[in-house]
């Protein structure tokens, strides 16, 4: 697996939203697997991707145990509990110095540490990080995922799935998963399967393309797949009752090519957007272009 990665320097990810808590993972001599973006702390971190669910076509995201995660120890007891606590503070580096310091570290340290990494752009790192993590827990659906971001960040599509499949054995009602897989599925054309798992994650978690809290790795995705993104993303709002949403994802679809007014129209599925206004002008602006 690690020859796929002699190209490394891949595309700048970037992190939406600071990340709250942490990762784990080491520094290794080989190589890393996972994708993600990182948030302000001085020199250490790197720019801002935007959030799936603004306007933007959605993007994988890294499974972020932070969040379901307690407090941190104002006194952090153990080197672990120290990591976690700069973590919290955006001080990836000196997190990752203080895992490194744990002699005996679990799947869960090696995994934070990998998150650690991708919020670096350490791509190799983390890589290591996660299947270090991986060889402890094999079946760990998060780090998994978290593969599988690193996988769509490089365009290894097929990887990337194998490992969205892998995650949902061991997690199936992770509606991230399901929605990684969804827009993974759409980049590789594969529209109604992508549209069948971004259902499937809207079923288990209403607000799952809302969520800030998780990196992100930037869209590796065409302009061409980013319309097909944006399409079904407006199919999805007008499901929930989001109608205004459905719309700004309507326009950017409209606007990448991916679909004409004329369509639209004629979608049943977007019947209930016709008496609105904003939904007329969005029509009636891109006929006259």
């Amino acid at each position: 697996m690690g020859c796929l990665y002699q190209h490394r320097w891949l595309q700048l990810l970037a992190v939406l939203a600071a990340i709250a808590l942490t990762f784990h993972c080491a520094l290794g001599e080989t190589r890393a697997e996972t994708a993600f973006p990182p948030t302000p702390d001085s020199s250490q971190n790197a720019p801002e991707a935007p959030v799936a669910g603004s306007g933007q076509a959605p993007v994988p995201e890294v499974a972020n145990p932070a969040q379901a995660a307690p407090p941190v120890a104002a006194t952090p007891k153990t080197a672990e509990d120290l990591g976690d606590a700069l973590m919290a503070r955006q001080r990836y580096q000196a997190a990752i110095e203080a895992y490194q310091k744990v002699l005996s570290r679990s799947a869960e340290v090696w995994n934070k540490m990998g998150i650690a990494y991708q919020l670096m752009l350490n791509q190799e790192a983390a890589m290591h990080c996660y299947q270090s993590s991986l060889r402890l827990a094999p079946k760990n659906g998060p780090v998994l995922n978290n593969l599988g971001t690193i996988y769509d960040a490089e365009k290894e599509y097929r990887f990337a799935e194998r490992m969205y499949r892998k995650a949902l054995k061991a997690d199936s009602d992770s509606a991230l998963i399901h929605k990684n897989l969804g827009t993974n599925l759409l980049a590789q054309h594969k529209y109604n399967k992508g549209w069948e798992e971004y259902q499937t994650a809207l079923e288990l978690d209403p607000n799952v393309f809302k969520n800030s809290n998780s990196p992100r790795v930037q869209n590796p995705a065409s302009v061409e797949n980013r319309g097909a993104m944006n399409f079904y993303m407006a199919k999805g709002c007008v499901r929930a009752g989001m109608n205004d949403c459905a719309i700004d994802y309507l326009r950017l679809a409209l606007n990448e090519g991916f679909t004409s007014p004329k369509k639209i129209e004629a979608d049943s599925e977007f019947a209930v957007l016709k008496s609105l206004p904003a939904f007329q002008q969005l029509l009636a602006s891109q006929s006259r272009q």
